[in-house]
C-alpha cells in the first residue's frame, strides 16, 4: 500500500488520494476495516507535522458509515480539532470523490519528548540501534 498525503498549511489540513486493489478487501467488492482504520490512523497521525512534535496513537475510533469500494478513487483527510496538554485530539475521514464520507475516525495522540525517548530507550534492554548506540559485529 503506498499513500502519498498533501500538507495544505492555511487549513492546516492533510489530505490524500488513493485506490486500494482487491487485495485489500474483507467481504467481496469492499475493503476491510482494519485496513480503513490504518489509513485514518496514518492521516490523523501526519496532522502532527502542523505542531512539529512527534506523537504515537493513544486511543483509535472508528465509524464505519458506509462499505469502501475496491478500486474507487478515494480522498482522506485529516486535522486537529484540539490540544490538552501533550494530547492532540484529531478527526480523519474517507470519502468518495463525490463527497460522501464513508468512514470517519477520532484519535487522541500523546506527544513525546525525544529526548526522554532516547533515554528510556538506553535504560532498557532496547535493541542498540534504537538506544542510538552502533550495532556491533
Amino acid at each position: 500500500m503506498l499513500l502519498t498525503f498533501e500538507q495544505d498549511d492555511d487549513a492546516k489540513r492533510i489530505r490524500g488520494n488513493f485506490r486500494l486493489a482487491a487485495e485489500y478487501q474483507g467481504g467481496a467488492g469492499f475493503i476491510h476495516g482494519g485496513i480503513i482504520a490504518t489509513v485514518l490512523d496514518e492521516v490523523m497521525g501526519k496532522v502532527c507535522r502542523f505542531r512539529g512534535v512527534h506523537a504515537v496513537t493513544a486511543e483509535l475510533t472508528i465509524q464505519y458509515l458506509k462499505p469502501v469500494p475496491v478500486d474507487a478513487d478515494l480522498i482522506v483527510e485529516g486535522h486537529e480539532v484540539e490540544m490538552t496538554g501533550r494530547n492532540l485530539f484529531m478527526v480523519g475521514e474517507i470519502g468518495d470523490v463525490s463527497g460522501t464520507v464513508l468512514a470517519r475516525g477520532r484519535g487522541r495522540f500523546v506527544i513525546v519528548d525525544p529526548k526522554r525517548r532516547a533515554e528510556q530507550a538506553v535504560a532498557t534492554d532496547a535493541p542498540q540501534e534504537l538506544a542510538g548506540k552502533p550495532l556491533q559485529k
